[in-house]
């Protein structure tokens, strides 16, 4: 049986899975923000309940909104910030009593895309968190790229190329929370679709409620979401420039939107070097359960 947690800012989520991947026990509790003490306490009440509740014993991989450093061996890069400068992998496996595996949790949905989901079959997976952030993950036969210094497939933080002068505007007055500006993040999230069409119309509206109205044959609404998949196809076909991926999956709010897998791959040539695209782009098949179920997946098959 293998266990994976998803570590997040505001809910702690477990879930148990046969070998063949089939869910045995699910189970979600708050987050105790700002205790490090009690998340450890919290993980561990998880991991017993679903020992309990199968009747096995469990590998256990966790997903975390950071990474644990190659070097100091700590968590660094957390928005979940009581968990930042601990060694968060030594004391699960103290608390827990065996060996704790952990990933990003982009690095985990990723991994549960390419195990059972919508990249399955594919040697090297790309998949992009779309939500009220923006990340991504790299699955390399199977298993997460986390890289040389922890921050493999860290994608929002770099800044959007090919920017115009519409887009230049937004990244000399906007700073992002990490203290760079124009970053992917800000033009590419749920967030910043949301930001666009609020300096367009004055008016803020949830992602989904935009789409609406581009549908009704509003002007404004229309103009954002384009704007958003002309800024999609730049962002991510530097990525391609780069990786050249097998397959391109979808997640988090704005994964929904399905126009984007029309639109989107027709943009891509435009940026990318050689003109040419023909990479599948799927939706998530697991959608918001990928991050749990890819942190059980961290301990893969032949384990």
């Amino acid at each position: 049986m293998r266990i994976g947690i998803d570590l997040g800012g505001t809910k702690i989520e477990v879930i148990a899975l046969s070998n063949d991947g089939k869910e045995l026990f699910r189970k979600r509790v708050p987050t105790p923000r700002g205790s490090y003490e009690e998340t450890l306490a919290a993980i561990k009440g998880l991991v017993d309940d679903a020992e309990q509740a199968t009747g096995q014993m469990g590998t256990v991989g966790i997903g975390i909104p950071g990474t644990i450093s190659p070097f100091s061996h700590k968590v660094k890069n957390a928005n979940s910030v009581w968990l930042n400068g601990q060694a968060l992998d030594k004391d699960l496996c103290r608390v827990l009593s065996r060996e704790v595996r952990i990933a990003n949790d982009a690095n985990c949905m990723t991994v549960s895309e390419a195990t059972d989901g919508a990249g399955a079959g594919y040697e090297v997976v790309l998949a992009l968190i779309l939500g009220t952030g923006s990340g991504s993950g790299i699955a390399i036969n199977g298993k997460p790229h986390n890289g040389g210094n922890g921050i493999g497939g860290e994608w929002g933080h770099n800044q959007l190329p090919w920017m115009d002068e519409e887009e230049r505007e937004v990244a000399r007055h906007n700073q992002c929370y990490c203290g760079h500006y124009g970053c992917v993040e800000q033009f590419v999230s749920g967030t910043g679709l949301c930001d666009d069409y609020e300096r367009r119309s004055g008016q803020r509206l949830k992602g989904n409620e935009i789409v609406a109205l581009s549908e009704q044959g509003d002007v404004l609404a229309e103009q954002s979401i384009q704007a958003y998949e002309r800024r999609l196809a730049k962002a991510l076909s530097a990525y391609v420039n780069m990786l050249d991926p097998d397959v391109i999956v979808f997640a988090g709010g704005v994964c929904n939107i399905d126009r984007l897998y029309t639109n989107v791959p027709k943009l891509m040539p435009n940026y990318i070097f050689g003109k040419e695209f023909h990479t599948p782009i799927r939706k998530a098949l697991h959608g918001d359960s990928s991050g749990v179920r890819g942190a059980a997946w961290l301990w893969p098959l032949e384990k």
